[in-house]
């Protein structure tokens, strides 16, 4: 098991520099009309910007991604609950959640940028729409995922639903729920780049990113971009960690039960 672990490190670590190597030689031969930059010359041009450039637009970003990560899946949470304790909302819950995953973002965010005037407002919906649905489906599959002997047990004692869902399901979702959110912590930092995009506030990655595009500066758009995969990168490796020891204490609560 260590072994394929270590070999799957290994395969990993070669396809990164793979991947370096070919994007190096893209830059060097200047292909697709000079809009690939090298490698170099964007840790170039990071340098030459300043970090502080970078930390003052992106802490807006992570601030607003962040908000917007918490409120969809809470909300999502909070929906997959109330359906699981009243199951005859559950038609109206899920298209609700198609509809927040079927809308492009680009159709909703003139209309949320009327309702709410402000800017940061419409973008913190926008992250939040962006994990909603993802969130909602994975917790309500982990609210049912347990043996219904479990389930029989707690009802032969006298619990109903609600004791139900507090000793059994709880637990039992941790796995799918904490799986969701760590698809949802990149989707958030998507939208919220996204909403930048379209609601322009004065600073930010999305606003950064235009402002390059419209200079020509094509080694700090790849900056930014590149920026914002790692920005997304860590949000998945941070969740990912608290999901692997959750996951291991919600699998042997569930053996000792």
């Amino acid at each position: 098991m260590a072994r394929f672990g270590s070999v799957r490190w290994v395969a990993g670590l070669g396809g990164i520099v793979g991947l370096i190597v070919v994007w190096w030689i893209a830059g060097a031969l200047e292909l697709f009309g000079g809009t690939i930059p090298t490698p170099w010359s964007v840790l170039a041009e990071i340098g030459e910007t300043g970090s502080s450039y970078y930390v003052d637009n992106f802490s807006l970003t992570v601030e607003l991604a962040l908000r917007g990560f918490l409120w969809g899946n809470g909300l999502a949470i909070a929906l997959a609950v109330v359906v699981i304790l009243f199951p005859p909302v559950e038609g109206l819950a899920t298209q609700l959640a198609i509809l927040s995953y079927c809308t492009p973002i680009i159709a909703v965010a003139p209309i949320i940028q009327v309702a709410f005037a402000e800017v940061t407002t419409m973008i913190v919906f926008l992250a939040a729409i962006s994990v909603f649905f993802t969130t909602m489906i994975g917790t309500l599959s982990g609210l049912r995922s347990p043996h219904a002997g479990s389930l029989d047990l707690i009802k032969v004692y006298g619990g109903g639903r609600f004791a139900q869902l507090w000793r059994v399901r709880s637990v039992a979702a941790l796995p799918n729920t904490l799986a969701a959110i760590k698809i949802a912590a990149p989707a958030a930092v998507l939208g919220a780049v996204l909403g930048e995009f379209l609601a322009m506030p004065e600073t930010g990655a999305g606003p950064a990113m235009i402002i390059a595009q419209q200079s020509g500066n094509i080694p700090q758009v790849w900056a930014i971009a590149l920026i914002s995969g790692a920005v997304a990168g860590i949000g998945y490796a941070v969740v990912a960690v608290i999901a692997k020891y959750a996951t291991a204490w919600s699998n042997g609560t569930a053996a000792g039960r």
